[in-house]
């Protein structure tokens, strides 16, 4: 169990959270939700002893093991994949080299009666009895499981880690974090660079096999599946919630709805004290009265109303061109780069008005066909676009393309036509760019502050034939409900590369797959396509068993 005793952090005078006080319990899952800026991060980071409180503390058993996942970091280059995630067995290793170690100079000495002998002889004993006890001293077995888990081929297991990208190196570290099995797991953003399927075991792995869990994460349906519990930071204080995270809005919504009729009550009783102040603070005969009613305003305790909801505010895209009917055909399509095949005589037919997703692990060709349906790379085969296609195309380093010499409205303001135009103020309030916000240049925004503001540019360009390459990665739920919801009236055709399942539920009609060098097409939604997939899943394990 971790204590959390009425800590509060302050910033240059700025109190970010006052007085927070909670417990987290054997094998609890927690959510941390709040919008960005609240302070989850930091707390997250003062739960793992990284960063202190400027008041209170946090208490925890001296035997304690914390485990932090940060949303950002590089594991070193001096290592293999493998030897990298070996590194979570290093107290055992540690363990292991101290017992050799003492007992060949045990072999060596000859002071048999000497308290210096007695002691090492102890210290062997002791050590031995907890290196037995440990059942992962098979540490290779654990490893590879873990590392096949989280979507490494075996082939992979020998490369360096400078080989990877930032995405996968996060896989690596969190390898290392599950096979150390603490009593407490913080993860913040942890599905950011994971497919489905990996994102899936994590789940498995986190719900059956981990302790205490606290998760900051804008996959919804990866929040609902993990955690039990949901504690909200806004406005500097905290709400603990002992639900998930769908039942947890509801509730949230039922208490901002109470807050607003205390609010507006006591808000009438301040006039109404405030009329009869003014009315008779002249008049001898109600000096007492006035004077209590001065007193009493003078100790009320404000009613706060937290954070405005733009729930009301509504993106919508500018009405699509006419295109062919089929926006896209490929024939027979394949690509290699030397002896590394990516897929082999892909077909896809994309009709006017779908709405599709590309689907598969990392690295078996979503993104590269994508660069095919772009004109960005060589391959055989056929790819047609049809007539008057108009592509609108969100690439994972899109926010590295913006303009970084502009300010946040003026990038905008010159992506926009027609009526939306007059909402530019709305739609970067939406965007959490309102205010003094839209004033910042460009240059010195955060990379998910960046991506935010590139899909929101794309978002107002005419297109008929949209194609996202995981657009999500950096948004919060708020923001993504809002593009969510655009993207189902948008009347042109839609393709989606995400592994986050809670935005694909509900846009997606139809999937295509990406694996094992073959590209295949599923007429389901994504949540009969993941149905199916379990099933071949278990018949496969069977098939082995």
């Amino acid at each position: 169990m971790i204590s959390v005793d009425a800590i509060g952090v302050e910033f240059s005078g700025k109190t970010l959270f006052s007085n927070v006080s909670f417990v987290i319990n054997e094998n609890d899952k927690i959510a941390l939700m709040g919008k960005n800026g609240a302070g989850k991060s930091t707390l997250l980071k003062i739960l793992a002893g990284i960063n202190k409180p400027s008041h209170g503390q946090v208490s925890a058993p001296k035997e304690y093991r914390i485990a932090y996942l940060p949303q950002h970091l590089l594991t070193e280059d001096d290592a293999t994949v493998f030897e990298e995630t070996s590194k979570a067995f290093h107290t055992i290793f540690a363990m292991r080299d101290e017992i050799e170690a003492l007992n060949k100079e045990l072999e060596t000495r000859t002071d048999y009666e000497s308290e210096d002998y007695y002691k090492i002889i102890e210290r062997v004993s002791e050590l031995s009895e907890l290196y037995y006890s440990i059942e992962d001293t098979n540490y290779e077995a654990e490893v590879e499981k873990v590392l096949k888990g989280m979507g490494f081929l075996r082939s992979d297991f020998n490369r360096p880690t400078s080989e990877f990208s930032g995405g996968w190196r996060m896989r690596i570290e969190l390898g290392k974090i599950l096979l150390q099995k603490p009593d407490l797991i913080l993860l913040d953003e942890p599905t950011n660079h994971m497919d489905i399927e990996s994102i899936q075991w994590l789940e498995d792995f986190l719900v059956n096999q981990a302790k205490a869990v606290v998760v900051i994460s804008h996959d919804k349906a990866f929040v609902n599946n993990i955690t039990t519990r949901t504690i909200e930071v806004t406005m500097g204080r905290i709400y603990d919630y002992k639900t998930n995270y769908s039942q947890y809005l509801e509730l949230r919504k039922e208490r901002r709805e109470q807050q607003q009729k205390q609010y507006e009550e006591q808000q009438k009783f301040i006039q109404e004290q405030t009329e009869f102040i003014e009315r008779f603070k002249g008049t001898y005969s109600k000096t007492l009265q006035v004077q209590s009613r001065v007193k009493m305003l003078e100790k009320l305790d404000i009613i706060e109303v937290d954070e405005v909801d733009t729930s009301a505010i509504k993106l919508k895209f500018a009405p699509a061109p006419r295109s062919g009917n089929y926006p896209v055909i490929v024939r027979e399509l394949s690509k290699s780069y030397d002896e590394h095949v990516v897929f082999n005589d892909a077909e896809i037919t994309i009709e006017r008005g779908q709405k599709l997703a590309f689907v598969g692990r990392n690295g078996e060709g979503k993104s590269t066909m994508i660069k095919a349906i772009m004109g960005e790379i060589n391959f055989d085969g056929s790819l047609e676009l049809g007539h008057n296609i108009q592509i609108g195309y969100f690439a994972q380093n899109q926010a590295s393309l913006l303009d970084e010499n502009l300010t946040i409205y003026e990038t905008i303001d010159q992506a926009a036509e027609g009526d939306v135009r007059l909402k530019i103020r709305d739609l970067l309030g939406a965007f959490m760019f309102g205010g003094e916000e839209s004033t910042k240049k460009v240059k010195v925004l955060s990379g998910g502050e960046k991506t935010r503001l590139a899909i929101l540019k794309l978002l107002l360009q005419p297109a008929n034939l949209l194609i996202l390459d995981e657009p999500t990665n950096h948004l919060d739920m708020k923001t993504k409900d809002i593009i969510k919801d655009a993207l189902k009236e948008f009347d042109g055709t839609l393709i989606l590369v995400s592994h986050d399942r809670d935005f694909l539920d509900g846009l997606v009609t139809k999937v295509f797959e990406f694996g094992n060098k073959r590209v295949k097409e599923h007429f389901e939604d994504i949540n009969g396509f993941l149905a199916m997939k379990k099933m071949e899943n278990l018949r496969e394990i069977e098939r082995k068993g």
